[in-house]
């Protein structure tokens, strides 16, 4: 019998990366009156063309503190069908379901309308039955359908360069008519590892949702480097709470921002309530006679926030471009020729995108 020490397997445990430990502090706290929901809602099994069992995708989730996925697995496109038949395209939703079952991540019930361009790939979640959604001769009967199911229904990866050899993301008389016929309601600007700043300007001149996805096939840790501290992209939707009922509504009305990496993108609107509530910034504190402020920053996100300052002032020890690190405070020395109770301080966040070549803007009351 080997005898190991309590010093032994502290040191072993402390190989670990830190990422086998579900998250334990919100990836972003709510604006005051909602509740932010993580959701990835593009995700495939072996029920189509993934590489994994529908049970391992609940348990990343959960490993990676999201509070809701959509298994979307392909309808017409069925690689795996000859060792793994598929006559019930629900199949993957009912295993993934019975494995969340008692845990604090919601499954919701989708699939890939999976055809050629266009329309192109579209995912439909928040559906009844996916099996009612498979028309192999009719490139938008399943869409029909599946609004007729009162799904939120989406645009995959229209910069996928499969079907855009360019990469960019452009609308055909199809789409517009889709738009125009309110069957379409979303759009993604991120899949995988590809992001879309075409897409951006399709959505917000279409008044689509702005969704962001990981389309994971593989394993995410492999794919998002995880254990190195990566993620996938996110979806997440402010909603009034989180029920179903009410996290459908937002998403109908575009209440979304994607994480993608270190940016975050979405409507402004959206964007300005999400900084507002993760960044904070302390009353002006003076040594002596001194006329320099220094001011701490607060950052309440999971994601590293890149400022550049816009306001008259310049400051003492820094430049006015800096970053502040996930859950991190960053102390700032403020020349402000004389001595203020309080400041209202503007910012751009560099990597808050809410449109294209656009960041975000927005002014921050010390308190």
């Amino acid at each position: 019998m080997i005898n190991i020490t309590l010093k032994k397997i502290l040191i072993l445990l402390s190989t670990f990366p830190f990422w086998i430990y579900s998250q334990d502090q919100p990836f972003f706290v709510a604006p005051e009156g909602q509740t932010i929901v993580s959701a990835d809602l593009h995700i495939h099994t072996t029920f189509s063309d993934g590489s994994v069992w529908p049970n391992i995708r609940v348990s990343e989730a959960l490993r990676e503190g999201l509070d809701l996925i959509s298994i979307t697995d392909h309808l017409e496109y069925q690689p795996h069908h000859k060792d793994l038949p598929n006559p019930d395209r629900n199949r993957s939703y009912d295993i993934a379901k019975g494995s969340a079952k008692k845990s604090k991540l919601t499954v919701i019930k989708g699939a890939e309308i999976t055809r050629s361009m266009p329309p192109g790939h579209i995912n439909a979640v928040f559906i009844e039955d996916a099996n009612k959604l498979l028309f192999p001769d009719d490139p938008t009967a399943g869409i029909k359908e599946a609004n007729r199911q009162k799904g939120f229904v989406f645009w995959n990866h229209p910069n996928w360069e499969a079907q855009r050899k360019d990469g960019i993301a452009r609308l055909d008389n199809m789409h517009i008519d889709l738009i125009e016929r309110k069957l379409l309601q979303g759009i993604e600007v991120v899949n995988f590892t590809t992001y879309s700043e075409e897409a951006i300007e399709i959505a917000l001149e279409n008044d689509l949702t702005i969704v962001g996805t990981s389309d994971v096939h593989g394993l995410t840790s492999w794919d998002f480097d995880i254990p190195e501290g990566g993620h996938r992209p996110m979806t997440f939707i402010l909603s009034k709470n989180n029920s179903i009922e009410e996290v459908k509504k937002a998403l109908f009305e575009g209440k979304t921002m994607v994480w993608f990496k270190e940016l975050m993108i979405g409507k402004e609107e959206n964007l300005l309530k999400v900084i507002k509530s993760n960044l904070s910034a302390s009353p002006p504190t003076y040594k002596d006679d001194e006329l320099i402020a220094k001011v701490v920053l607060k950052n309440y996100s999971a994601n590293t926030l890149h400022l550049k300052y816009t306001g008259p002032f310049t400051f003492h020890q820094d430049g006015t471009i800096f970053k502040i690190e996930p859950y991190g405070e960053k102390s700032i020395d403020i020349k402000t020729l004389e001595n203020k109770p309080s400041l209202e301080l503007p910012f751009e966040l560099l990597n808050g995108i809410t449109g294209r070549k656009k960041y975000l803007n927005f002014k921050i009351k010390t308190r």
